[in-house]
């Protein structure tokens, strides 16, 4: 009867052991040998043996191995007989991302839509006003295509944003072979760094499988790589590299472009903000390229780390948990968002 109840479930005993847990609680760590990993849960469970009545709670988990990313969970604990008590516990981390992306989305539209589609109009007023004129038009029509396109690059990263905001790359997670994944990202903006005569050195070690969504990888590895090309001086040089460290597996991109001052380090993940709005224009940045980035890391349990100095160039780390056959024990730490 306990397997048909809604939800993961728990069975503690009365000294708080676990004698029954749903598959998906030890795959998902909350359980480590026979005790609860995570403390505000077992509190919970000894607040309703203590009552006698059901107690509800929340909980907001950080993914490992870095301490990344949330599982929000709301906890239920309904006290039985002998001082047993179960846990019912439902992952509310799909509903709070949904309602974030709507949030979100809304927002970015209103704000960031407004400025192209403002300069489309402009242009087209001009075109028709200069139809007399065929320099004028020619040149009108250029702009105008120039903001299309920009119009239609922002459109395409705040869709993919908030595909990544509503998804959990875990629920459908994959091994994913990170020098398989480099060697496509590299091939995609090969015709970009070409255009500039940007070398692409790429170095990949084996044994550098993750697990995770496929995709949301490699437009994670574009993007950076896109980034370093457009943020780089002609004949310069782009290094890859894939290592695996420890519980991790790191992909590190070095360029040889202008740098980012120390003072901006801190808002280069933000949506929309650009270090240089100028240049952005003139590269088509829609400045969500490594927000995009920083979200896929994050989903995953990872992170993306940088570093910069103007003038020197830039070198971003993403960091995602390694794929291992043990990587499925509870051996790994559970930590509660604070």
């Amino acid at each position: 009867m306990i397997t048909q109840l809604p939800g993961s479930l728990i069975v503690l005993d009365g000294n708080d052991r676990v004698q029954w847990a749903a598959e998906q609680i030890l795959t998902d760590r909350l359980v480590r040998r026979d005790r609860i990993a995570v403390r505000s849960v077992l509190d919970c469970a000894m607040a309703a043996r203590a009552s006698g009545e059901t107690t509800v709670t929340s909980v907001s988990i950080l993914r490992p191995p870095l301490r990344t990313g949330d599982w929000d969970l709301r906890v239920r604990a309904i006290p039985l007989d002998f001082d047993w008590v179960l846990l019912v516990i439902d992952d509310l981390s799909e509903e709070n991302r949904v309602a974030a992306v709507r949030r979100d989305f809304i927002a970015n539209v209103s704000h960031e839509l407004k400025t192209p589609v403002g300069a489309v109009a402009l242009l087209s007023e001009a075109l028709v006003a200069a139809r007399d004129d065929p320099k004028a038009v020619s040149h009108f029509a250029e702009k105008m295509q120039i903001e299309t396109e920009r119009l239609s690059n922002l459109i395409q990263d705040v869709i993919d944003l908030g595909r990544l905001q509503g998804e959990d790359p875990l629920e459908n997670a994959r091994v994913v072979p990170l020098p398989e994944i480099a060697d496509s990202a590299v091939e995609f903006v090969r015709g970009a760094a070409d255009a500039k005569n940007i070398t692409l050195a790429l170095s990949a070690a084996p044994d550098s499988d993750v697990f995770g969504e496929r995709d949301q990888i490699e437009t994670a590895m574009r993007n950076v790589l896109a980034n370093a090309i457009a943020y780089s001086s002609p004949h310069t040089q782009v290094a890859i590299s894939v290592r695996p460290n420890g519980a991790i597996v790191e992909i590190t991109v070095r360029d040889q472009g202008i740098g980012i001052p120390e003072t901006e380090l801190d808002r280069i993940f933000e949506r929309f903000y650009r270090v240089d709005a100028a240049r952005s224009r003139v590269t088509g940045g829609t400045g969500l390229g490594l927000s995009i980035v920083r979200n896929v890391c994050r989903n995953h349990g990872g992170d993306v780390q940088v570093w910069s100095a103007p003038g020197e160039g830039s070198t971003f780390t993403l960091q995602l948990p390694r794929y291992q056959k043990s990587s499925q024990d509870n051996s790994s730490s559970i930590e509660e968002k604070p």
